[in-house]
Formats: C-alpha cells, sequence, structure tokens
C-alpha cells in the first residue's frame, strides 16, 4: 500500500509502527475508532482505554519511565479534563504525543462542542505543548510523523489536531 492509495487512517496506524509506540491510550471515539480497531488488534501495540483522559498524561509518563513510546487517542472535548496535567510533560521533560480527533471546528452543529472546540489549540499552547493541525488527507502521514519525531527525539508534548474538515463533521439530522 503506498501512501498515495493508503487511507489516513492507516496512515497513522502505519506512522505509530514506524515509531515503535507500544502503548496507545484513548478514551472511545467514534473519530478514532479504525484507528482504535487497529490497535487493538496488533500484537506489536497495546491499547488501554481510559476512564478519562488525564490518566493517558501520567499513563506516557508511565511508558517512557519503562523504555516504550505511547500515544494518545482524544477527542478535543477531553483536552479540557487534562488541563491540569498537559503542563506534566514540560516539567518534567518527556514526550507525550497526543492525536485529538476536533468537535467544534469547521461544520460542527453542535454548540455544546464549539467552546472547548475553540479553546483546544489555545489550552495546549498555553500548557507548553507543540500543536500541528491537519485539514487535508494528503498532510496526515508527514504530519504526524514530524510530530513523533518532535516529541520523541526531543522530548516534547505535541498534539495533532485532526479538523473537522478531515475527519467530517458529526451531522445527526437528516440531510
Amino acid at each position: 500500500m503506498t501512501a498515495a492509495t493508503a487511507d489516513w487512517r492507516d496512515q497513522i496506524f502505519e506512522t505509530l509502527k514506524a515509531h515503535d509506540i507500544k502503548q496507545v491510550y484513548y478514551v472511545p471515539d467514534a473519530g478514532h475508532a479504525r484507528l482504535i480497531e487497529q490497535c487493538q488488534t496488533s500484537n506489536a501495540m497495546r491499547a488501554i482505554v481510559m476512564t478519562t483522559e488525564e490518566e493517558a498524561m501520567a499513563g506516557s509518563l508511565g511508558a517512557w519511565l519503562g523504555g516504550e513510546k505511547s500515544v494518545t487517542l482524544m477527542q478535543s472535548s477531553g483536552v479540557g479534563n487534562c488541563i491540569n496535567m498537559l503542563g506534566l510533560s514540560k516539567t518534567l521533560r518527556y514526550p507525550m504525543l497526543m492525536l485529538i480527533t476536533m468537535r467544534g471546528d469547521f461544520g460542527e452543529m453542535n454548540p455544546w462542542q464549539n467552546a472547548m472546540g475553540q479553546a483546544t489549540p489555545k489550552v495546549l499552547e498555553a500548557t507548553g505543548c507543540v500543536v500541528y493541525s491537519v485539514d487535508r488527507a494528503d498532510d496526515v502521514q508527514a504530519t504526524v510523523n514530524a510530530a513523533a519525531n518532535l516529541a520523541f527525539e526531543g522530548n516534547q508534548s505535541v498534539a495533532v489536531l485532526l479538523r473537522q474538515k478531515l475527519i467530517g463533521a458529526k451531522s445527526f439530522g437528516k440531510k
């Protein structure tokens, strides 16, 4: 499968494998469903479901101290649950890679998602996290690869925002 023919979600999985990610922390999310399923069935990764997103911040520290790389998968609304824990990576200088599906973004129809969706980049940056955004499928693999390189080679907290132009806006009504 070439990069030109691969689905962007498959490209993320292949990129995580290429970076030797062993632990995948997540709270169930429809935007990450395909990636979560791939991680769950992989013999090379351990997919670990969290009850709340901030648990993953400590989990990524534990993985790093144990000699393994990890990634956290969450929705933008989950970033609000992590505010106190997000500074942990910057303070302790360990890598934290996050892939965040966005809500409250382009095409959002649910007003409850707008506040945190719009605040997500600012919250992440305020806690010392480097933020990359992806709107186009053609940019996913390169962006996730760059984020993983910065996280694991530079001991940085890095988030990739998978924007609604990429993942699609949810619709609960008829079109």
